[in-house]
């Protein structure tokens, strides 16, 4: 009886694996495709879409190069603004998030339950059902241009910001701040000097999830941003077009490649953190 139990346990993992697996190489796919085609030639891309980029497909670098010097706009430029955006917009986040949380948590009032509400329920809330007023608003605040846009990423990635951090600070013995207090540190200090060190693993895992965000977005730098004088990767990719509107593909899956390539190995490097901060942040709710 206890070996056909074990069997059975057997077959199940077995079974496990082999979804599991399937369901990995679906995943993969897309990812090995713009890989393969990033090195054909543009005539085998469409023809000869899973093929092995060898032989007469073969293109080597040079879609890379003919991606990065087309047109009139420089690539290099594209880049430029897309670290800009990530790297001021992912600080804000976690700099004003992390603060806010902590304030909520440590406050109890009507106002913060509400403010924290309002905060998790914005999550929920598609970006399609503000887009066009969110693009008039940054129009006529000036919120158009790489160092402003910023502000418009804070609104939007408030929201699972403060829901871990609001998680992880509740999880926070509050002697530790009460002993500060004593000692007479004020408000901003106990925050930056004690709060914000125990923060590590959340501020981790949320600044990770949010420069992947920012950096893959497309359609809100598309909407606000003035796209002939600030163009971020995504949108430098979409106008690799040619005359009548023929589209490159093998330079387009050459820059995708080198779009997504820095966004990888700084997820797989710190992928462990991520795990560890919604631990973290689960402890108590």
């Amino acid at each position: 009886m206890k070996s056909h139990s074990l069997s059975a346990e057997g077959r199940r993992k077995t079974i496990l694996s082999v979804v599991l697996a399937i369901i990995c190489i679906i995943y993969v796919l897309p990812m090995l495709t713009v890989v393969l085609n990033s090195f054909k030639l543009n005539t085998y891309v469409k023809t000869d879409t899973f093929a092995l980029p060898a032989g007469e497909m073969w293109a080597g670098l040079g879609n890379f190069i003919t991606g990065m010097t087309f047109g009139n706009y420089p690539f290099a430029k594209s880049v430029l603004y897309s670290v800009v955006i990530t790297v001021v917009s992912t600080f804000l986040i976690l700099l004003c998030t992390s603060m806010a949380a902590w304030y909520i948590a440590r406050v109890n009032s009507a106002f913060c339950k509400l403010l924290y509400f309002l905060c998790v329920f914005s999550m929920v809330v598609p970006f399609q059902m503000v887009m066009f007023t969110l693009s008039k608003t940054a129009d006529q605040l000036h919120l158009n241009t790489p160092w402003s846009i910023p502000v418009v990423y804070l609104g939007f990635g408030a929201g699972l910001a403060i829901f871990m951090f609001v998680g992880f600070v509740k999880s926070i013995p509050l002697e530790i701040e009460e002993a500060a207090a004593i000692d007479g540190c004020g408000p901003l200090r106990v925050f930056f000097s004690v709060v914000l060190p125990m923060l590590k693993p959340t501020m981790i895992s949320v600044g990770i999830l949010e420069i992947m965000w920012v950096w893959n977005d497309y359609l809100l730098p598309y909407l606000v941003l003035d796209i002939n004088k600030y163009r971020t990767i995504p949108i430098h990719i979409q106008y690799l077009k040619g005359s009548y509107g023929t589209v490159d593909l093998g330079a387009t899956m050459a820059l995708i490649l080198l779009s997504i390539i820095p966004v990888i190995i700084f997820y797989l490097t710190c992928q462990k953190h991520i795990i560890k901060g919604v631990a973290a942040g689960a402890v108590k709710g």
